[in-house]
């Protein structure tokens, strides 16, 4: 059950986020676009009843997210997100019943053939729950410097894929860094109770973090076809994950001879995901 649970979690939360996706996308693009960050455009979605139902599936996906870090490690949970591509191109193309083509049915298998090999292989283990203060501090400062420079290079950019990926993966490393901070704080409510919750720091670190991952993502998707944005975002998201659970929450990857299957695993994940992005737009993707 070590494995199963944050598993069976984690797969309800990248379901949630999945729809959220389709549905936030369909809502950013009933508003005027814009070339630069505003803020105000989160209050023009609010008037939106698909963004408001996005919303809702964000925080159900969140809440599946908590109970997953808290009962597994961050390189396991985090890599399941992965998920989130192929469940948003399907569940676009049943929204907008559009079919999917054999192209992009043989890489959903790829994508998710190679998620299992991948997990297999590396058996992420570890769940520490304390990480000190000087990580803390690396990790925020390289997380932030990174965020930065994807979301200017990407505002620079006219609308279009450039423009959506570099505010994809802006977004990924902010949602990696929310699923670590998530992490400490959930630890902190079962340690040592909610007063110790509201009163942690990791409590309102994930919440900012989390903030700006909205706004990044509202502006990634306004700024480019989701098959653009939605790559950037769930291979950045797991690729950061994966390097924060071992640097900071010491958690351990299988190594040796194992590391063969995890690069086909990898190989796999990447080659389906690209195909995925390919093939989108000829499969109405773009019209979520």
């Amino acid at each position: 059950m070590g494995f199963v649970l944050p598993v069976l979690f984690a797969l309800f939360a990248a379901l949630s986020n999945a729809l959220a996706t389709v549905l936030q996308r369909r809502a950013s693009l009933t508003v005027p676009q814009t070339d630069r960050f505003r803020f105000g455009l989160v209050l023009d979605l609010l008037r939106r009843p698909l963004w408001v139902g996005g919303i809702l599936a964000v925080i159900a996906a969140g809440v599946g997210q908590a109970a997953a870090l808290a009962t597994g490690a961050l390189a396991l949970v985090q890599p399941l997100f992965v998920l989130e591509l192929p469940l948003a191109l399907l569940i676009a193309s049943l929204v907008t019943r559009n079919r999917l083509p054999g192209t992009m049915w043989a890489a959903v298998a790829g994508v998710v053939a190679g998620l299992g090999i991948l997990l297999v292989a590396a058996s992420p283990a570890g769940n520490r729950t304390h990480v000190p203060l000087d990580r803390w501090a690396l990790a925020l400062a390289a997380c932030a410097g990174a965020v930065a420079v994807l979301a200017a290079a990407g505002l620079r950019r006219p609308p279009g894929r450039m423009r959506a990926g570099c505010l994809g993966a802006a977004t990924a490393v902010c949602y990696a860094l929310t699923a670590a901070l998530m992490k400490a704080a959930v630890h902190v409510l079962q340690e040592r109770g909610a007063v110790a919750f509201l009163t942690s720091w990791e409590t309102y670190a994930f919440g900012a973090s989390g903030i700006c991952a909205l706004l990044l993502l509202e502006h990634a998707m306004q700024g480019g076809p989701l098959v653009a944005s939605q790559p950037a975002l769930t291979l950045g998201d797991a690729g950061v994950s994966v390097a924060l659970g071992v640097l900071l929450y010491e958690e351990h990857l299988r190594a040796h001879w194992w590391l063969v299957p995890q690069l086909l695993g990898l190989a796999l994940i990447c080659a389906g995901v690209f195909a995925l992005a390919r093939a989108g737009a000829g499969a109405g993707a773009d019209a979520t």
